[in-house]
């Protein structure tokens, strides 16, 4: 039982770095606290408790955190600091010597977070740490966050299998798991009904869905496209053996599912996705990316890929970007490959220099500036629904279509968080949006 009276008056102060799936769940440590009479501190307020949801994608992830953490503590002084995620969970000694840290709580810890602070009022002990082995690690904690964004992000699925050599997010996430189908479409349905048009589908490797509850994804997709209070939903990252032609062909004749895709290439040369341990090979990748051009022309495609992992010499390299070249996708997602402790990727010899990963990533990045061009070009003239934020910028406001594109017009408050038809107009380069040429004056509201 915890005694509400501990946190009678606190204040509280939210970091999050990386990934959306962090967002959703600081979100929802969020709402454990306010349940506890925890309220969120308001700008320039000090905060009495300080939760930093940390990241350990690569190195420069790890150090990011570490100067968030001091950042926070010189920020808010005599604070109660803890850090969870991910680097709290890989490396939970080295983040508990940072100045400042009282507490940290890996993986499976952190969604009892409001236990574990219960006695933050009394004497403290720096660096106190509660991380359970990976091992342990079984249950699944659903989250639905919205942020300071319009669109809301729904975890449905958490953990991987997938033990890909260069990656430690299943050292430090788990396995593979998730919540039943029904609970996560009356979350979403909740959010809908709290003024959520859209909902991003958040996970680690979302097409593993179903693991923990006999299910499937696409059972997931059809009973959230059910969801009336809800405008459309998008799919956050997706393995490409994942996304099956069933789920494609279900996407394209949905009422609310957005043609927007996001999938994991990381190399366009099969040699190297053999050293990497992924599950496909360019020839599967390509079909997926025609099958979705097929179904959903103007859908915009997203990829990730990652330059100089061990082992990818010149002719790996050159294969890889011819092989992208010929893809009809909208953008890619460049990472440099970053050693990470304990990988098997750090047992495969001819290291790549970081001057050689630098120039391979520029390749890259002027590719995807000729691609989304091309994309953008393709979608001059052609009419589509999109959804304002609220952020202002001088007398704009922004918001972004089904298929992703980005437009800006005059702002009108009375736009926020609706869906206005608009057809697109030029493209200000310079400013990466487009002007509609024309925008219907009245937003799309459905009749509940």
């Amino acid at each position: 039982m915890i005694d509400k009276n501990v946190f009678e008056n606190k204040k509280a102060a939210y970091y999050t770095l990386g990934c959306k799936l962090n967002f959703a769940e600081t979100s929802t440590i969020g709402r454990q606290l306010a349940e506890q009479g925890v309220r969120k501190a308001l700008p320039g307020e000090i905060a009495d408790i300080c939760i930093i949801n940390t990241c350990s994608v690569t190195e420069l992830a790890d150090k990011k955190c570490r100067q968030a953490i001091r950042k926070i503590g010189r920020q808010h002084p005599g604070a109660y600091v803890v850090a969870v995620g991910c680097y709290a969970q890989l490396k939970p000694e080295e983040v508990s010597r940072i100045e400042g840290v009282d507490l940290v709580l890996g993986t499976g810890q952190k969604a009892e977070i409001a236990k574990f602070l219960h006695n933050f009022a009394h004497a403290r002990n720096d660096g106190r740490v509660f991380v359970s082995p990976v091992a342990d690690i079984h249950t699944f904690t659903p989250s639905c966050s919205k942020g300071d964004r319009t669109r809301y992000f729904l975890k449905v699925q958490d953990g991987c299998d997938y033990y890909c050599s260069y990656c430690t997010i299943p050292f430090a996430r788990g396995r593979s798991r998730n919540g039943p189908v029904a609970g996560l479409v009356e979350m979403a349905g909740k959010a809908g009904k709290d003024g959520g048009k859209e909902i991003v589908l958040t996970g680690v490797n979302i097409g593993d869905f179903g693991k923990s509850t006999g299910e499937t994804f696409l059972d997931l997709l059809k009973a959230l496209d059910r969801v009336e209070s809800v405008e459309r939903f998008r799919i956050s990252s997706i393995e490409p053996n994942l996304l099956t032609d069933e789920i494609l062909e279900f996407v394209a004749q949905s009422r609310r599912f957005a043609p927007h895709f996001h999938i994991p290439l990381q190399s366009g040369s099969d040699e190297v996705l053999k050293l990497m341990r992924r599950k496909y090979g360019t020839h599967l990748f390509a079909s997926k990316i025609h099958k979705i051009r097929e179904l959903l022309p103007d859908a915009f495609i997203g990829v990730d890929v990652i330059v100089g992992t061990r082992g990818e010499t010149d002719e790996y390299f050159e294969a890889a970007k011819q092989f992208i070249l010929s893809l009809p996708v909208s953008q890619l997602h460049v990472f440099s490959y970053s050693e990470r402790p304990g990988t098997a990727a750090l047992n495969i010899d001819r290291q790549v220099n970081p001057q050689t990963k630098q120039e391979r990533s520029r390749q890259l990045l002027e590719i995807s500036d000729q691609k989304i061009r091309e994309f953008y070009r393709s979608q001059v003239g052609t009419r589509h629904q999109a959804l304002f934020e609220h952020t202002k910028r001088g007398n704009k406001m922004h918001g972004f279509t089904e298929n992703y594109i980005k437009v800006e017009t005059d702002y009108r408050i009375s736009w926020i968080n609706q869906l206005i038809p608009v057809t697109l107009g030029d493209f200000n380069e310079n400013r990466g949006v487009f002007q509609p040429h024309c925008v219907i004056a009245n937003p799309i509201i459905k009749n509940r």
